[in-house]
Parts: structure tokens; sequence; C-alpha cells
């Protein structure tokens, strides 16, 4: 007698939601990926997939498309808002010391990509889910929707910074709060550029290129939380002026978004980690268990790693096993993503510094190092991007792009 596919209901359709499902699926679960807007459109406009996460992406064949978007070649600099250089790298000596490039997709490339790995009938958009019961050995996770109860051997809460399923499957955690800083992203068309990006006085403006000629930009600036400058045109209106004594093509890049394409989000943490990824039979993953600040670019990828973790601790466990099998799933994340978490703070408190004598002495010390270590700027990476898929995650053959 055939035994029974294990039943996964993940809860957010954002990478790491998908990645999981779909590394679930080629394991033999059946699952079904609920998310609550109507249509799937990728929030935020870029993402960065560095070497670790294009290796979780190799275990669920969906590296290959993805490295074709590897765009960053030749020089890429740290600067100071007059254009002199900070340190300098770039993309070939990136790719020489961690084996891969850092790669940047829209994020509808990689919302493309993912999806093609999950049956037709995976995913349920419209559907918010309201309550979530995390089981326990004897019994199944329960997830309600307003139109129905649906049980299953594992809910993987993939559902955001201000994911409701830990709210209420941790309680009595504080959940994410304000980092300290805002940020701005947008796609404008092509433009000549040097990538990288440069550290003012509370100011970070990064210009990255895209596979297609366009040109990704984010911008953060230090200011209250909530804080906003009237509708879309005063944001934009806003960039501009922060930006007005920086290099050039940083104005150029602004004004060449329409106001309403420019992405406004401020930026939370979890500075306290949780005191495990997971409870009953319900497992968290990405935003929902470790946002970050984006000064490492890993959140994206850090779920990635995520999704490829818990897809090989759930390797052959039966639908009874579950419960006994995500202890391990912890041990294997919540030390990991602690440390990114604390390790992104620490550089994003650096970029955002304001004082005048403190930014000169962080630029002074940066261009020392980039002169005596002219690796100094990628060697923060080397433990963060060192991840490798586990030894039972499927790996495909790929060729090079």
């Amino acid at each position: 007698m055939s035994v029974p596919k294990p039943e996964a209901i993940v809860v957010g359709a954002g990478p790491g939601g998908l990645a999981a499902a779909t590394a679930l699926h080629r394991k033999g679960w059946s699952v079904v990926v609920l998310e609550r807007s109507a249509t799937l459109e990728p929030i935020g406009a870029a993402i960065a997939i560095a070497p670790n996460g294009l290796r979780a992406l190799d275990t669920i064949d969906a590296g290959v498309p993805l490295r074709a978007c590897a765009a960053i070649r030749g020089a890429a600099t740290l600067r100071r808002p007059d254009g002199r250089v900070l340190a300098p790298t770039s993309g070939e000596a990136f790719t020489a010391r961690f084996g891969e490039p850092m790669v940047l997709a829209a994020r509808a490339e990689l919302m493309r990509v993912l999806l093609a790995g999950l049956p037709a009938d995976a995913l349920r958009t419209g559907t918010t889910v309201l309550t979530v019961t995390p089981g326990d050995a004897d019994r199944r996770a329960t997830v309600s929707t307003a139109d129905e109860t649906l049980t299953a051997d594992l809910v993987v809460a993939a559902d955001g910074i201000r994911s409701p399923i830990r709210r209420a499957v941790f309680p009595e955690h504080p959940g994410p709060r304000y980092a300290g800083f805002t940020t701005w992203r947008a796609i404008v068309p092509a433009m000549d550029i040097t990538p990288g990006e440069t550290w003012g006085r509370g100011l970070v403006f990064g210009a990255m290129p895209l596979a297609d000629g366009r040109v990704y930009w984010y911008a953060t600036a230090n200011r209250p939380a909530g804080a906003t400058h009237g509708d879309a045109a005063g944001e934009r209106a806003e960039l501009l002026r922060l930006y007005r004594d920086f290099h050039e093509p940083v104005g150029d890049l602004i004004a060449a978004a329409p106001a309403e394409h420019i992405l406004h989000l401020d930026v939370h943490e979890m500075a306290t980690p949780l005191p495990a990824h997971h409870r009953g039979r319900v497992v968290l993953i990405g935003d929902a268990a470790h946002a970050m600040t984006p000064n490492l670019g890993q959140g994206g990828n850090q779920a990635l790693e995520d999704a490829i973790e818990l897809a090989d601790v759930l390797s052959g466990a039966t639908a009874s096993a579950v419960v006994d099998a995500l202890p391990g799933y912890s041990r294997r994340r919540v030390a990991r993503t602690s440390a990114v978490v604390r390790k992104s703070r620490r550089i994003g408190a650096m970029a955002q510094w304001h004082g005048r004598g403190a930014v000169a002495v962080r630029d002074t010390l940066l261009r020392v190092a980039g002169r005596v270590a002219p690796d100094a700027a990628l060697r923060p990476l080397d433990p963060v991007l060192a991840w490798r898929p586990p030894t039972g995650a499927a790996v495909s053959t790929r060729a090079e792009v």
C-alpha cells in the first residue's frame, strides 16, 4: 500500500515562500501556497542574489536562468558624495573570491523562475489567512481563511516582516523594531553608471545595472519612522533635495524615475532573535523569522537558504515525524541568521553615521583599508557567502553562463 504524501501549506508567495514550496514539492510533498494579494505582483524593484542564494537556487534547478541576469562587470566602487573613491572592487574580483557573481535581478524575473517549478494549481491568490493552530505530534496544523479551514502536516510561514503567524505562535516576542532609517528604490532606463554605493552623512545611494540595460537604484536616509513628504511627487522632491550635492549621475537617476514608481519603505529588523524558528508544525522562514536591514543584501538570500535547509531537514520524514524533525531546522538556522542580522546592523549603522567627525574617521579608515588590502570591501562577506547547500539537497547539473 502506498504511503500518502505529506501535506504542506505555505503562507506567502514571496521568493522564500515559493522556494520553500518548490523544494518541498521536489521532495515529494503535496504543497499549497496561499497568497493574500489578488495577483502575484512582486514587491520591490529588484533583488540581489548572492552566491549563497544562487547555490540555494541550484538545488531546485532555478540557478541557471538567474545567472543570465549577472551584469555587474568591471569597476564597482564605494565613494564619497563628491565622487572620491573610498574602496574599489569589481564584479570580476567578487566572482574570483566567492566563486559566483552577484546577480541583480528584477524581482518579477525571480518570481517567474520560482513559479515555473510548481504545479499550476499550487498557488491560490486572494486568500488571507485568519488563524493558525500549530498542532503537535498528534494533531495536524490548522489554517483558517475567510472561505475554509485547511489542515496540513506542516505550515510554512513566509508571510513577511509583519507576520501574523509569528505573532500567533510567538505572542511573547517583541517583533521587529525600526532600524532608524528609511529607504527608496526604483528601476530606471539605461544610463551610464559605475556600479556601487556612495556614503554621505546619514545618506547612502547605490546604483547597479540590470541585464537588460536598465539601472536599479536605492537610497537611504536617517529620519523618524513614518515620516513622509506628502504624496509621491513630494517624496521624489525630497530625494532630489537630500542628494543634490552628490556626484553625477545621482540626481539624474532620481529624476528619471516616475514619482509613482519609487518604492518607499521604512527599514525594520528583528533585533531580538526568536527562541526558535518553529513551534509545533509551524515553521517560519525569511522576514517572518529574521528580518534584517538591507546593508548586506541578504534578506532574500537567507530566505532561500531557509527554504533549502527546511526541505533537507524534512527529506524522507513522514507526516507523523514532522514535529520531531523541525527542531533540527531551528538548530541550523537560528544562530546563522541571527549572526547575519547583527552583521547587517553593524554595517548599516556605520553607513548611516551622520556626525561630521565620525564620518571623516570612517572615510579615512575605508580609504586606508582599500589601499593596504584591495579586497577589504569584500572580506566581511566571507562567512556570510560561504554557505553551501546541505549534502542531502538535490543539486542540479548546470552549464556555466
